[in-house]
């Protein structure tokens, strides 16, 4: 009962409201017999009811998640993990600023790997918007603060972008002497970010972390899978921008 009600719930925020009311503005358009602008209307509104589905969302996502696994055994001489956004100005522990959803699971990531192994960590990202954090600043001070010696932490500030975090990270590495990484990100941008390192010379040992689509919620079925969603259409989003930019990156190897 409780899916049926979400599934009700989810037709009056957004997406659902904007989908129901462009299909009650179709079937008005049906009943002025604009049959041709209707038609358009409600394929247009068909393609946005699958984009915010968790139905279509998370099979999706899977795509991008399930190919790469984190291995068995960390081979490497340095933890790498890549940002993915952060706020200023936001109260923490320890000072201000905060690292995003993403971001903060693969630091978590990171740390936990790094009190298994003693390798140091390298974070990787700049100041993306001018309202955002210095996700590499914010990244040093949360690391200390989660026991990670200051000796054992390497900060790269400067990437806007995956390309950058390959191409500055590499060039790090190298002046440290470190050429075996174990790169740290969240699974869905691991495709991505594994060819940006290799276009930019080497090889790493991809250890993917937050993971966004269960793989048990695949063998289920609920009215909620079919109830639209700002995660859903976020996600689709998300996957869409990674094939996209994976393309980038192989037209760009070419």
């Amino acid at each position: 009962m409780i899916y049926v009600i979400k599934f009700i719930y989810s037709f009056v925020l957004p997406p659902g409201i904007f989908i129901l009311l462009l299909t009650l503005l179709a079937l008005w358009m049906l009943w002025k017999k604009q049959r041709g602008s209707a038609g358009m209307l409600l394929v247009i509104t068909l393609l946005l009811y699958f984009a915010s589905i968790p139905l279509v969302s998370d099979p999706l996502m899977r795509t991008l998640e399930s190919k790469y696994a984190p291995p068995a055994e960390v081979q490497g001489d340095c933890l790498v993990v890549l940002g993915g956004g952060a706020t200023q100005g936001t109260p923490d522990v320890d000072g201000e600023g905060n690292l995003g959803g993403s971001a903060a699971n693969r630091l978590i990531t990171a740390v936990r790997l790094h009190h298994l192994t003693g390798l140091p960590v390298l974070f990787s990202g700049g100041q993306v918007f001018a309202d955002s954090g210095n996700e590499g600043d914010i990244a040093r001070r949360q690391l200390i603060g989660l026991g990670v010696d200051e000796q054992n932490i390497l900060i790269e500030n400067r990437s806007l972008n995956t390309e950058q975090n390959a191409e500055y990270t590499v060039e790090l590495l190298k002046e440290q002497g470190l050429s075996r990484p174990v790169l740290v990100t969240s699974a869905f941008h691991m495709p991505r970010a594994v060819a940006e390192f290799r276009r930019a010379g080497m090889e790493v040992q991809p250890y993917p972390t937050d993971y966004h689509a269960s793989a048990a919620a695949s063998a289920s079925w609920y009215a909620g899978k079919l109830a639209p969603s700002p995660g859903a259409i976020e996600t689709v989003g998300g996957v869409l921008k990674e094939y996209i930019g994976s393309l980038a990156v192989a037209v760009k190897g070419h």
